[in-house]
């Protein structure tokens, strides 16, 4: 069995930790001559909001995906992830992420994990789901520290 990777796949949350779970990543693909992309889910705001409110929320998430698309590559610029390497999609993290990996022939799985403990373990969380569901390594990279919060 081969440790060579040849497609990396780096799942964010865009918040200030997303730097870290990229920088981990980087190294690893360089070492294996791999192509890396960077992916960021958004949940569909009817999700968020349960399907109740009687409204067109097509700009909104619109919006949302713009808004996503621009810190993404405030993320990924600075370390030379080319933007067709970049990708923002709309749908539960964890399937949107094996949907993308399995389309993508993505080998290696990289995601932030807060290590949470007790009960926030067994709610999940998107890592949990990640490793859970993929068909390829997932290397999941400690991230926050007890008691801090995200930005």
């Amino acid at each position: 069995m081969s440790n060579e990777y040849h497609h990396v796949l780096v799942a964010v949350d865009l918040t200030k930790d997303s730097h870290k779970v990229l920088e981990r990543a980087l190294p690893i693909a360089e070492r294996n001559n791999a192509k890396l992309s960077i992916i960021h889910t958004l949940e569909p705001l009817g999700f968020a909001y349960g399907g109740d409110i009687p409204m067109d929320l097509t700009s909104i998430q619109d919006q949302l995906d713009d808004h996503a698309k621009q810190r993404l590559a405030e993320i990924a610029d600075p370390h030379n992830v080319a933007r067709e390497n970049q990708h923002v999609v709309v749908g539960m993290p964890d399937t949107e992420i094996h949907r993308f990996a399995d389309d993508n022939d993505v080998d290696l799985i990289v995601v932030g994990s807060h290590g949470r403990h007790g009960f926030a373990l067994l709610l999940g969380s998107t890592s949990t789901g990640v490793l859970h569901g993929a068909k390829c390594d997932v290397l999941a990279v400690r991230v926050g520290q007890d008691g801090e919060t995200d930005e």
